[in-house]
């Protein structure tokens, strides 16, 4: 029955979704050729051609959102991912349009009126969705249009799953109970149950009207897995696996697919692939290069001042370790007072250093010490953005004490990074560091790196932490 509901829900999407094409698309001619924009209008096609178009826009646009999972149930999508697949299907829409009016040479229609259309559009189908996330979310709470199941395996993966579940009513699940054949029946995790063996599979199954199977089995206990799923679809009841392996493989895990045989990466890095590496080398050669012309008079102004207060060199060069676990030198302006090379590389600067010149308070606090690695970046040393590097000994320390600390290094280090901007510099926590850095890494996308780099300019310079 559930399914039957969830199939004509679909259809009553796409019904309101071909309604808000048609509004968007009138709203959008009203405007144009009605409204404060009429003025400046030429009207080459009448009314009823514009309308017409609404033939073709319409099948295309609901087969777009099909495409990009809008039909899909809307339980767990998360709101900024539905708001990116309309952004995306609306956007190939208007380029498809675009390519069909230039393929078959039509000109008299307006294009800035279907520019109006995507804006139009992408706003009032948010909206729409919305209320419908605000409707279904108060009917669910209500304990209206939930679906019944039970967990198959108590563990640690059953116990986070029911925490998900709890935590979000919105969603609908109701979770009658927990099958594991290792804890007493009886046992409750926050109000829900072991009701008994798995083998109870076979009187539940054909009993009771669940609508889902959530598969929940500890590491120890996948040996049974192939039977469980088989008793499982043999009910016909919709199945789903939650790994208890979820602190070794990534959220989003990289799989390939070898004649048949998939295959999971345990981390699945982006820049991995030769486009995503040649796209971001690319945006580091002219970042850096623009970054070097605009702050020449700084880093200029720098260096007389360094040379006037303290003796010594002006640039500071320090061995960090880079991409592929190779060490580089990385450049920064002197902020310290020279001192042996023996006694500084295994001491981290400390609050109200003796060591730091007056100036190098400065350059520390304001980061304006980090400006020469931008020559780094042009070498190839490092990257705009991307973890920061550390020195060998720090790494050699961390990598012993830190899991996964070590995954930093399969991509360039950076000038700034997701860490950076997010307060976790100098004297903060390194797990916590490594955390973001690990998410950087797994989540790369040049509009990351440009959100990064705008964060930069308000949030990484100034540094409360840098001594």
């Amino acid at each position: 029955m559930l399914k039957d509901n969830e199939k004509n829900f679909s259809r009553l999407h796409m019904i309101i979704d071909a309604i808000v094409l048609v509004l968007s698309y009138f709203l959008a001619w009203l405007i144009r050729f009605v409204g404060p924009m009429a003025a400046t209008a030429v009207r080459t096609r009448s009314f009823q051609q514009y309308m017409l178009m609404l033939v073709f826009i319409v099948p295309v646009y609901l087969l777009l959102y099909q495409a990009f999972t809008l039909y899909t149930p809307m339980r767990m999508q998360g709101r900024r991912l539905v708001l990116a697949n309309i952004v995306k299907a609306n956007s190939l829409g208007l380029l498809i349009l675009m390519f069909t009016f230039y393929m078959i040479d039509e000109s008299d229609f307006s294009r800035s009126t279907y520019i109006m259309f995507y804006v139009i559009n992408i706003v009032l189908q948010w909206c729409a969705r919305m209320l419908i996330f605000a409707l279904l979310r108060d009917m669910r709470e209500k304990g209206l249009n939930q679906k019944q199941m039970i967990c198959v395996g108590y563990s640690r993966a059953a116990e986070e799953y029911i925490d998900r579940v709890l935590a979000n009513p919105q969603w609908g699940y109701v979770i009658r109970g927990i099958l594991d054949d290792n804890v007493p029946a009886g046992t409750e995790y926050k109000g829900i149950k072991v009701l008994g063996r798995i083998a109870n599979l076979n009187i539940i199954l054909p009993e009771n009207r669940l609508d889902e199977i959530a598969i929940t089995l500890g590491l120890s206990e996948y040996y049974r897995l192939e039977e469980i799923v088989a008793l499982c679809e043999k009910s016909g009841v919709h199945t789903k696996f939650i790994p208890d392996y979820n602190k070794i493989i990534p959220t989003k895990p990289y799989t390939e697919d070898i004649l048949g045989l998939p295959v999971i990466n345990i981390r699945y890095v982006p820049l991995n692939n030769t486009f995503n590496a040649l796209v971001k080398r690319a945006m580091d050669i002219a970042g850096s290069i623009v970054g070097i012309i605009v702050t020449s008079p700084l880093m200029l102004l720098m260096c007389a001042i360094i040379k006037l207060t303290s003796p010594g060199p002006l640039i500071y060069k320090q061995e960090r370790v880079g991409l592929h676990n190779q060490t580089f030198r990385m450049y920064k302006f002197r902020s310290m007072e020279v001192q042996p090379e023996l006694e500084e590389k295994k001491a981290w600067t400390v609050k109200n250093d003796p060591r730091v010149t007056p100036i190098g308070k400065f350059m520390r606090h304001t980061s304006i010490d980090e400006l020469p690695q931008l020559f780094n970046i042009l070498k190839g040393n490092m990257s705009l953005v991307g973890p920061r590097p550390e020195r060998p000994f720090f790494v050699e320390k961390f990598r012993e004490e830190i899991p996964r600390y070590m995954v930093k290094h399969q991509v360039r280090p950076g000038l700034t990074g997701w860490a950076q901007v997010n307060g976790y510099r100098g004297d903060t926590s390194i797990r916590k560091r490594i955390e973001y850095d690990l998410y950087y890494i797994e989540n790369w996308s040049i509009g990351l790196d440009i959100k990064i780099i705008f964060l930069t300019f308000f949030k990484g310079f100034i540094n409360k932490n840098a001594y």
